[in-house]
């Protein structure tokens, strides 16, 4: 006899399948009907929306920038301040009228099967009541163009030195923060430091645990999330580069917000304005932390693992201060760090209209 649960996994399965299928259709239709403008034959503008009218809204829908539509992905990696960057947006999106939505993930897993990253992509594609939104949470990067998505999500995200993210973590663990000081962590009471920890050479700081920034910015695949994979550093590169609008580093938030709110002024316009007031600046500070010893950070430093964090790490900021270079002031009086004015503009447009 056929068990309620095996058919309830039987019914996912096909509903997933026919989404898919429903998808590629969608990609298909928006392909024929371009080529059918190129080709100069007569198509209705309904064309796509009649033959597809439960996934409009995906494949083939308007591709032109409207910031009313916009959703901003920042798939937070753990301990690089984003509970500060996130605290501004909480405090803008009332004044700024849009949406801050936090994605809570079973077991705070980064990855997510893929039923449930075409459930996701379709919710945040198809939610309108929450455009323009910000989406966060602790989620390891999602291609949306894979599932025939047209009008893609834009990302952002911050990073940190690794050892410095690593011992940040490793105590957070053990002593929480000064944000939520009554929760219990997962190691509560363990005292042992991060010395004792790599001379012992305990799970909780194998070289594993360095293994972080990496595979969230690669993302979803297996191959992200082996340790020391070179191929997953390369496609956490392109990804930095290619999918995401700005990646900010935890040492320089400031400089981050500011091009936040030059680039998505929809959404943080007032943001730095707000930082360099100083309510959000220092959100969270984990309450108790040991600097490792000089041995302790050979040790850790002399993984491939490491190296290879530490690459990315180093390409995240030569790009980071690359945009910083280009679109932000400092005083030189005051230090005080300020949005550069535009440095464009529109000329010897024809035909002239109006007369």
């Amino acid at each position: 006899m056929v068990s309620g649960r095996a058919v309830w996994c039987a019914g996912l399965s096909l509903s997933s399948l026919l989404l898919l299928l429903y998808l590629h259709l969608a990609t298909e239709l928006s392909n024929l009907q371009s080529a059918l403008r190129i080709a100069g034959a007569p198509v209705h503008s309904s064309f796509l929306q009649r033959s597809l009218p439960y996934f409009s809204g995906l494949a083939g829908g308007p591709k032109t920038l409207d910031l009313e539509e916009l959703v901003i992905i920042y798939n937070r990696v753990p301990k690089t301040g984003s509970t500060s960057l996130i605290g501004l947006a909480y405090d803008l999106c009332s004044t700024n009228s849009f949406n801050v939505i936090h994605i809570n993930t079973s077991r705070n897993s980064p990855t997510l099967s893929l039923s449930d990253q075409m459930k996701f992509v379709y919710n945040v594609s198809n939610w309108s009541e929450k455009k323009p939104g910000v989406y966060h949470g602790h989620v390891a990067y999602i291609d949306f163009a894979r599932f025939g998505v047209s009008r893609l999500p834009v990302y952002i995200n911050m990073v940190r030195a690794p050892l410095e993210r690593l011992v940040s973590y490793y105590y957070f663990l053990r002593f929480g923060d000064d944000l939520r000081p009554n929760l219990i962590r997962k190691r509560q009471g363990n005292k042992m430091t991060l010395d004792e920890c790599v001379l012992r050479q305990h799970v909780d700081c194998s070289p594993a645990r360095l293994w972080i920034q990496v595979p969230f910015f690669c993302g979803q695949h297996a191959e992200c999330w082996v340790p020391g994979s070179e191929w997953a550093l390369q496609q956490a590169k392109h990804n930095l580069v290619h999918q995401y609008l700005v990646v900010g580093i935890t040492e320089e938030m400031e400089s981050f917000v500011a091009l936040l709110e030059g680039a998505l002024p929809r959404v943080f316009h007032g943001a730095l304005q707000l930082y360099q007031q100083g309510t959000k600046s220092h959100l969270r500070k984990t309450v108790k932390k040991v600097m490792p010893s000089e041995d302790t950070i050979a040790r850790l430093q002399n993984t491939k693992v490491w190296r290879l964090e530490n690459d990315f790490y180093n390409f995240a900021v030569d790009h980071f201060h690359f945009l910083t270079r280009k679109g932000l002031t400092i005083d030189a009086d005051t230090g005080q760090i300020g949005l550069r004015e535009s440095g464009f503009n529109y000329e010897k447009i024809k035909p002239k209209t109006g007369g």
